[in-house]
């Protein structure tokens, strides 16, 4: 670890435990072992607050990949986790949300020195969801079930339907929210008695990894759990072709996913896809303006607009966009800009210096596009990867700050006239993840609502979430979902019955 990074650790007080678990050399875990990769090769872990060293990671293989899924295998086709009751798994889940919660303090601040984010946020959203997430899921285990069936056709048969586990799931986490991400494809896969094998991202490894010592505190068996780490153009790649791996699971930007999916299909796998986003955000001329425009300014520029749902495009009504402006810029004006770990940060920075070139690049070319730059644009003098939140004016849907997802603390707004004027803007994107309506007219918001070809809709504010809900997007935002009874299906089989009586 570099002395700027302990010092950083030092100067907000980090936890004990953090520190001695970032103190050892990590490794990868399958079947129960923490291992080294097959050639010993790893890859630097960089603190974005400091720009400093955090550790090293190993970079995994296609043949570690191997080890792994074999374990899977393994355990899932005759070992004791297919063997075990509805509640017992149940009760494992549990135990396993009750080690998270215990372990909130040192998990929020791994991830705030690894991914970069408010540490308040993170023990507030990360990881209370990541306990909520298992929570909800361990509640499913033993309440999974087919249906019997009267058949019409001539004779005398029982007829029915079994539920069944899909088989080894592979899960690609992004590097945006780690922990909670990883529990949505864990939790309900785990709950049905699927066995796993994740890849987080190579940016941020460092909760995942502590997660698998709670997943053998927990007592779940050996094999259940692996991870592996490595980069997504070599484990990624390798899970996608696997012929071991019978689900994929996928969070990440649509590029990567278009890739992924194209050759989990080829193999005849089955694959969720949870892409990226450019969600809209319509503000009525009858809505709370100061309500709404800070309801607006969080959910675009939480988690620093590194947000696959985030907020990003702001239509308002033409009678009330310049107010909605002032009172925009106003409150963005409040929020801090600080280390992750500070614990009034708001605003921490961008999860790397390749990601703090690619926000910058953006706001560069909505300048050069003839975009009005109303507040930001800028990055902070010193160590780490800060930006500015930004706000652009009267933009056009034909700017790449509008259509191009930029994963950053970056707004575009423009005025609208009438309504079918705001939905076919809102509309007018490649991407359907989330949208927002802003109104006190609820008989108009649910006259918009259908209209909206989004994944998720909030109103009145923005990303809210809870397990039992499901998310995911339209278009090019992927297909599948991720939480909720509606991620169960996506992991099972259904098998029919018939059975001939005399």
């Amino acid at each position: 670890m570099d002395a700027v990074v302990q010092q950083y650790l030092e100067r907000f007080g980090v936890s004990e435990a953090t520190r001695r678990f970032l103190a050892k050399p990590q490794k990868m875990f399958i079947d129960g072992a923490w291992l080294d990769s097959r050639d010993g090769q790893t890859f630097e872990v960089i603190e974005p607050s400091t720009g400093g060293l955090i550790t090293h990671v190993p970079a995994g293989h296609a043949t570690d990949l191997d080890r792994a899924v074999a374990a899977a295998r393994r355990q899932f086709d005759g070992g004791e986790w297919r063997r075990l009751k509805p509640l017992e798994r149940e009760r494992l889940l549990h135990r396993l949300a009750d080690l998270i919660e215990a372990n909130a303090t040192e998990l929020a601040e791994l991830e705030s020195i690894d991914m970069g984010k408010s540490v308040a946020n993170a023990r507030a959203v990360d990881v209370q969801g990541t306990v909520d997430t298992f929570r909800y899921f361990a509640g499913w285990a033993s309440k999974l079930h087919g249906r019997t069936v009267e058949p019409s056709l001539p004779g005398n048969y029982l007829a029915y339907t079994r539920k069944e586990p899909i088989g080894v799931v592979g899960a690609i986490v992004p590097w945006n929210f780690p922990l909670q991400t990883m529990a949505w494809k864990l939790a309900a896969a785990l709950a049905v008695g699927c066995t796993t094998v994740v890849k987080p991202a190579e940016l941020t490894s460092l909760s995942t990894l502590r997660f698998a010592e709670l997943v053998q505190e927990a007592g779940i068996p050996d094999g259940v759990v692996n991870i592996v780490t490595g980069r997504g153009s070599v484990v990624g790649a390798a899970m996608a072709e696997h012929p071991g791996i019978d689900k994929l699971t996928f969070t990440g930007s649509t590029p990567v996913g278009r890739n992924v999916g194209r050759s989990a299909v080829d193999h005849l796998k089955h694959v969720t896809l949870e892409l990226g986003g450019k969600s809209p955000v319509l503000v009525l001329d009858d809505a709370d303006i100061a309500a709404a425009a800070q309801a607006v300014a969080n959910g675009v520029f939480f988690n620093s607009g590194q947000v696959c749902d985030a907020g990003t495009r702001a239509y308002v009504h033409r009678s009330v966009y310049d107010a909605f402006l002032q009172e925009l810029i106003a409150y963005t004006s409040t929020l801090k800009i600080a280390p992750g770990l500070d614990p009034d940060c708001f605003l921490g920075p961008l999860v790397s210096a390749k990601q703090l070139d690619r926000v910058t690049d953006y706001i560069d070319a909505g300048r050069h596009e003839g975009a009005e730059l109303v507040y930001g644009g800028g990055t902070l003098s010193g160590p780490g990867f800060f930006v500015e939140p930004t706000i652009f004016a009267h933009c056009r849907n034909d700017m790449r700050i509008v259509r191009e997802e930029i994963f950053g603390p970056v707004l575009t707004t423009a005025p609208f006239d009438d309504l079918d004027d705001a939905v076919r803007m809102a509309n007018d994107s490649p991407f359907g993840l989330a949208a927002a309506i802003y109104s006190r007219d609820i008989g108009r918001v649910h006259s918009l609502i259908p209209r909206l070809s989004a994944g998720s809709v909030y109103v009145n504010a923005h990303g809210t979430l809870d397990p039992s809900m499901p998310f995911g997007g339209y278009k090019e935002s992927g297909f599948g979902k991720d939480l909720g009874p509606e991620q169960l299906d996506h992991l099972m089989e259904t098998k029919a019955v018939w059975i001939t009586l005399p």
